[in-house]
């Protein structure tokens, strides 16, 4: 099973995890949809962003292999930041992960460096997606990124993610 996160941080100090979960690549609708609520997170902190959303992402995967066995981690952002070695979340998480899982990440804006991720464009849209991965080959990935049902730049079950993630309790 594949899932595609997010996470939404709360004024009050709280965050919501979102999870879609799904087949294959191609899917348009979602396997199962999971929403965790984390009651405290730690503040931002610039360069430390995973130390804010790793917990988060932490506790929602517990809770979907709870149901099902995990193929793939979708997570909206950078694994590597660049080719230096630089670690992105899904370096972290992949590492927290044991290394048994692959982590995908999608982001939606270039980084200084991120000449390393393969740019993906989807819906006739003129702005690429940034694909990077721990795990899998990204240019396998990034074709699957690219093959993702939706007809816009944001493959809609990732887009879905970050719905669930920011509904009302």
């Amino acid at each position: 099973m594949l899932i595609c996160t997010d996470v939404d941080y709360r004024p009050d100090g709280t965050a919501r995890a979102a999870g879609v979960l799904f087949q294959d690549w191609t899917d348009a609708t979602p396997a199962d949809e999971l929403v965790v609520s984390i009651p405290e997170v730690e503040p931002y902190q610039p360069g430390a962003f995973y130390r804010r959303e790793l917990p988060c992402l932490l506790a929602l995967l517990e809770q979907a292999a709870q149901a099902h066995a995990l193929d793939a981690v979708v997570i909206d952002g950078y694994v590597t930041l660049d080719t230096d070695g630089r670690t992105g979340l899904g370096t972290y998480l992949f590492e927290a992960l044991d290394g048994k899982i692959p982590v995908i990440g999608v982001a939606k804006t270039a980084f200084q460096g991120s000449g390393h991720a393969v740019a993906v464009t989807r819906g006739g849209s003129l702005n690429p997606l940034f694909v990077t991965a721990m795990g899998l080959d990204v240019a396998q990935v990034a074709q699957h990124v690219k093959q993702m049902a939706g007809l816009h730049r944001l493959p809609t079950l990732l887009k879905r993610a970050d719905s669930l993630c920011r509904q009302a309790l």
